[in-house]
């Protein structure tokens, strides 16, 4: 699926609409150029789940955790990550459960130490503004974008 998001309250607004199609949970990759708006994106749906506060890029402490009435949220941005075996040290296996909502920016920094995700997001700057392509890579993951379509 190619959305093209011309301003950044399209970026917002696709947030809000993969909030949606979060609710029982699921891993997103977010991947892009820096400045390609996968941060935005966060802040919408983190937004639409509830948090009223700000919602930036968790590039130094390499995770952020979210929780809303009961259901937890990670953002993780593994730019700056140096090896994949350092999120061992974060314990990154305890964050990826079922029911979580996991949003992975940078996923190739993590090799294989964080799961496939559901859904893949690749944010690319274009003339007008900005182009999503969105692609399942599991079962669920096609299931979302069966509903994304709809909404």
């Amino acid at each position: 699926m190619d959305l093209t998001l011309p301003h950044e309250t399209d970026t917002l607004a696709l947030g809000r609409r993969l909030a949606t199609v979060l609710r029982d949970g699921g891993v997103v990759y977010l991947q892009g150029d820096l400045g390609a708006g996968k941060t935005t994106l966060c802040r919408g749906l983190i937004q639409a789940l509830g948090h009223s506060g700000a919602v930036k890029s968790p590039t130094y402490t390499l995770v952020e955790p979210y929780e809303f009435q009961g259901r937890r949220l990670y953002h993780f941005d593994l730019y700056r990550l140096g090896e994949p075996e350092e999120l061992e040290y974060i314990g990154i296996r305890d964050y990826f459960d079922p029911g979580v909502i996991c949003l992975v920016e940078w996923p190739g920094q993590g090799g294989d130490r964080i799961p496939a995700p559901d859904l893949q997001v690749t944010l690319e700057r274009n003339q007008n503004g900005r182009l999503a392509r969105l692609r399942a890579c599991t079962e669920a993951g096609q299931n979302m974008l069966g509903e994304l379509t709809k909404i």
